[in-house]
Formats: C-alpha cells, sequence, structure tokens
C-alpha cells in the first residue's frame, strides 16, 4: 500500500456516500479506470477522468492537490499523458492558459511529474530539478510570448 497521504480531491458529499457505499478509499481512485469510477461515483466520464488525475499527479513525491489541480485543468488526465512531454513546453501551456507567468519552483514540480511520468517508483521531489531548470533557462530563456504578469501581482491583486 502507499504511505503517501490520501490524495485531497474536491469530492461532493454525494460522491464521498457512493465512495462509501462501493468501500472505495481515496488511495484506489487513481487506479480505477474512469469508467468505473463514474460509475461508483455517479458522475460523468469527465469528472472521473478529472478526479482520477488529481489523484494519479498526488502520488508524485511532492506534488499537491494545487499542482496537480493546475495540470488537469490543462487537460491530462494521467501521467502516461505527461510522458512525451518537456517541463519547459507545459510550463509555457500553464502560463498560457491562466495568463501570467509562474514561481520557477513550479517549473520545477511540472520537471518532477514528466520525470515520474517516465520513471515510475522514483523517490525524487520537485527541488531535485532546480538546478536542471535553472542551468535550462541559463541557457534557452523564457519565451518572448511569455505573459508578463506575474503570478505574485494576480494573488496580491497588485
Amino acid at each position: 500500500m502507499n504511505n503517501r497521504p490520501a490524495p485531497k480531491l474536491p469530492l461532493t458529499p454525494e460522491e464521498k456516500n457512493h465512495m462509501r457505499s462501493f468501500k472505495i478509499r481515496l488511495h484506489s481512485i487513481a487506479e480505477l479506470e474512469t469508467s468505473d469510477l463514474a460509475g461508483i461515483l455517479g458522475s460523468t466520464q469527465e469528472r472521473a477522468g478529472y478526479l482520477r488525475a488529481m489523484a494519479q499527479f498526488q502520488r508524485v513525491p511532492s506534488i499537491g492537490p494545487r499542482i496537480a489541480e493546475r495540470v488537469a485543468t490543462l487537460g491530462y488526465l494521467s501521467l502516461d499523458e505527461l510522458k512525451p512531454l518537456k517541463g519547459p513546453h507545459l510550463l509555457e501551456q500553464l502560463e498560457n492558459h491562466y495568463g501570467f507567468w509562474e514561481d520557477p519552483c513550479l517549473e520545477d514540480a511540472l520537471w518532477c511529474m514528466i520525470y515520474h511520468a517516465n520513471h515510475p517508483g522514483s523517490e525524487k521531489c520537485w527541488f531535485d530539478f532546480t538546478d536542471a531548470r535553472k542551468e535550462y533557462r541559463k541557457e534557452h530563456g523564457y519565451p518572448e510570448s511569455r505573459p508578463k504578469t506575474a503570478w505574485y501581482e494576480v494573488k496580491t491583486g497588485e
């Protein structure tokens, strides 16, 4: 059994009741087929896929619900879908979607998720990718199309 904390998922009270009645634990959501999860929860396939993605992404060491939610919102619904990606490209998608540039630590977390998609069972955490990200950015910089507004300006309303 996974020794990580149970994933934090935005389940409705009704979905929680359905899980209890089927004796499904939060840890097992990541392993269920989307169609099975939809049946258990009484939800749409889309909703079940989103929740499953959130659970899968939170299995990656150091990845919490906020980062998992942001990647799932981009439409990625499994670690397998992240395998062909590169951290800088995923960051660019995320920043363009939200309209502001992100904390560099978030890019490290994205690199971490992609690494885990390609190396299941690794214990590497987001901070293990900081040096590689810094080296990459030193060599390649950021795209011209990068949003000009910073994440902290949006979050604080500055």
